[in-house]
């Protein structure tokens, strides 16, 4: 059976994302409920840095969180890296606290996988993306600033429009 998909439309451009569910079966269920409630849609990328990642699912347009779901548990131990092109779940220093929020990896960060991280835990990686790298691409090179209290925030919105299962 082949692994699901999902693909976000970004005010940017379409990115396809594979997911593992062999690999990361409580992550990849996590998200595709986000996904299939909606939740994405709307939602922006709120931290941008160059030559490292984008990550979003968490915040409207003027940071404003969203409420979410429970945590899940963190499956960084999937064998699964941080290469350039793959999705990752977002946290706090608590490695079980991921809910909403994901980032997908600009270059390879090797450091944040459970091998190589400073916490013994690392960051759950749970995809790739197949189709729409230049919108990655065209994503992490926008100007940042500082907004509402957070740092690296796009100065102007990028949008997940919306996020469908394929």
């Amino acid at each position: 059976m082949a692994n699901p998909s999902v693909i976000l439309k970004t005010s940017k451009g379409e990115i396809t994302i594979e997911l593992d569910e062999k690999a990361a079966p409580i992550t990849v269920k996590n998200f595709l409920s986000y996904v299939e409630d909606g939740f994405y849609d709307g939602t922006v990328f709120h931290r941008v840095i160059k030559k490292f990642m984008i990550q979003g699912g968490g915040f409207l347009p003027g940071m404003k969180q969203k409420a979410t779901k429970g945590n899940i548990k963190n499956e960084s131990f999937n064998g699964l890296a941080n290469l350039r092109g793959t999705i990752a779940m977002a946290r706090t220093p608590d490695p079980d606290s991921a809910s909403s929020q994901f980032f997908i990896n600009v270059k390879n960060n090797d450091f944040l996988d459970k091998s190589n991280s400073n916490d013994g835990f690392g960051y759950c990686v749970f995809g790739k993306v197949t189709n729409g790298m230049e919108v990655l691409d065209a994503i992490e090179i926008v100007q940042t600033g500082n907004k509402m209290g957070h740092g690296d925030v796009p100065v102007e919105d990028v949008t997940i429009l919306s996020a469908k299962k394929v």
